[in-house]
């Protein structure tokens, strides 16, 4: 097992898909868009200059795990899922692969893999929490060989009861892996990119970890917004829902007591920059933030510009679930 991951993110900010389903219809861009979204989208739209990579290599923009299908979640299990809590029950292969091929809907790129021990190292992220009320007990981290400190064993009746409500403590178990491909959202589009799969006894379809060797990986331009914070009033983009000729449903981060997300536009040749205004509150109101829902329909089908987020400048991308 590798590092701990923190589960649910910072004091006093609560994620949440809280906002009415639908809200959100973006008037036409233009004079009666906030100028100060006007004026921020133009710049982050002018700052965005990406190298060629971005057009004819591999830039993914989504994480290198990838479900690839319906995976049939429990609550302990999206738990371990997203912490990257997994123990293996075989042996992780240590020769690299040939050559891969990611297929691009605009052609293919040759690219070198890793082995999948080492995607294992990846996608392992280290040991759940001992389990309440339970006595520690031994767990495999392969076959017949038991290691302290991992999920523990029911204890019978005799043993402690726990007196608070049980948290997940139990990891994902691999039983086997196999080199295939999964989707993955990149700077060309939705590509078919190499991936070990592993095969989970917990879910219904196996956990992908692309096999791309690190070399071969290029990065997304950093934030085209200079670092600058959002105009009072304004709100960024969190990730798009879904894309749909002319059509973009996205979502944005509201305060907790915000009102009325209104979705705005600036549609540029290359690139589309969205965010939101919000109506804040003016009395006293928890710190929380909230994704709300939105839709926008563009001038002319997104095609294959970019979509940028006003706040950070960043691409988005559709963000499965």
């Amino acid at each position: 097992m590798r590092r701990s991951v923190a589960l649910f993110g910072l004091p006093l900010l609560v994620l949440c898909g809280c906002a009415a389903p639908g809200a959100g219809t973006a008037p036409p861009a233009g004079p009666e868009q906030p100028a100060a979204f006007t004026q921020r989208a133009e710049e982050v739209a002018g700052r965005w200059q990406p190298g060629q990579q971005w057009h004819d290599g591999y830039v993914p923009l989504q994480d290198a795990t990838v479900l690839t299908g319906d995976p049939g979640f429990t609550g302990d299990t999206k738990v371990a899922f997203s912490a990257g809590w997994y123990r293996d029950q075989v042996k992780m292969p240590a020769a690299v692969p040939p050559d891969g091929s990611i297929r691009f809907p605009d052609g293919e790129l040759r690219v070198p893999l890793i082995s999948a021990a080492d995607a294992y190292a990846q996608l392992d992220q280290g040991d759940p929490p001992p389990c309440d009320g339970r006595p520690a007990g031994p767990r495999m981290s392969g076959p017949g060989s038991p290691e302290p400190g991992g999920p523990t064993v029911e204890p019978g009746p005799e043993g402690p009861v726990s007196t608070s409500a049980p948290t997940p403590c139990v990891p994902l178990t691999v039983t086997a892996v196999r080199l295939g491909s999964a989707p993955v959202w990149t700077s060309r589009g939705r590509a078919e990119v190499p991936a070990w799969l592993f095969t989970v006894d917990e879910m219904a379809v196996p956990v992908a970890r692309l096999a791309v060797a690190p070399r071969a990986v290029g990065a997304a331009p950093s934030g085209a917004a200079d670092g600058k914070p959002l105009p009072g009033g304004l709100v960024a983009a969190e990730g798009l829902r879904a894309v749909a000729g002319d059509r973009l449903d996205y979502t944005v981060g509201v305060g907790a007591c915000d009102s009325e997300p209104t979705p705005l536009v600036l549609e540029r040749p290359d690139v589309v920059v969205v965010g939101a205004s919000v109506v804040r509150p003016t009395g006293v109101c928890t710190l929380q933030l909230k994704m709300a829902p939105v839709s926008v329909t563009l001038d002319a089908p997104l095609g294959d510009r970019t979509v940028l987020d006003v706040g950070s400048g960043l691409p988005l991308t559709v963000r499965p679930g």
